[in-house]
C-alpha cells in the first residue's frame, strides 16, 4: 500500500507542475504531438504519466470517465482500454509495459531511459 501510495504521490506532484514548467522540458518545434486516454484510477496510466514527465515529453491528456471523451477515443481507435496513447498518428494501447517499445522507438528515446 505505501508502495502503491509514493507512486500516486509523485504522479501528482509532476501534475501540479505549471504549463511554463513542463514547456521548459520539450520546446522543439518538431517534437511530436502526444495525446493520451486516461482513467483517474488506472495504475498504468499514472505509470505512462510519471515515465513521460521523467522523460521531459510534455502531453495533452483526456478523460475516458467522460462519455463523450470515451466515445471520441473508441471512434478515433477503435479500443475501449485506458491507457491509449497517441503519438502524431501512431496508436499504442494496452499496459504501460506493452506501450513503451514502441513509444520509445516512436519518441526516439534511448532504450536506457
Amino acid at each position: 500500500m505505501a508502495l502503491y501510495l509514493a507512486a500516486f504521490w509523485a504522479v501528482g506532484a509532476s501534475e501540479t507542475m505549471s504549463n511554463s514548467e513542463k514547456g521548459k522540458h520539450m520546446t522543439d518545434a518538431s517534437a511530436p504531438h502526444i495525446l493520451i486516454y486516461t482513467t483517474p484510477t488506472c495504475p498504468d496510466c499514472h505509470a505512462l504519466k510519471r515515465w513521460l514527465s521523467q522523460q521531459g515529453i510534455s502531453y495533452e491528456e483526456r478523460d475516458l470517465t467522460d462519455p463523450r471523451i470515451a466515445e471520441e477515443a473508441k471512434t478515433r481507435t477503435g479500443v475501449r482500454v485506458a491507457p491509449i496513447t497517441i503519438v502524431d498518428s501512431d496508436i499504442f494501447y494496452g499496459t504501460f509495459q506493452s506501450q513503451k517499445p514502441g513509444l520509445t522507438k516512436a519518441l526516439r528515446l534511448t532504450q536506457g531511459m
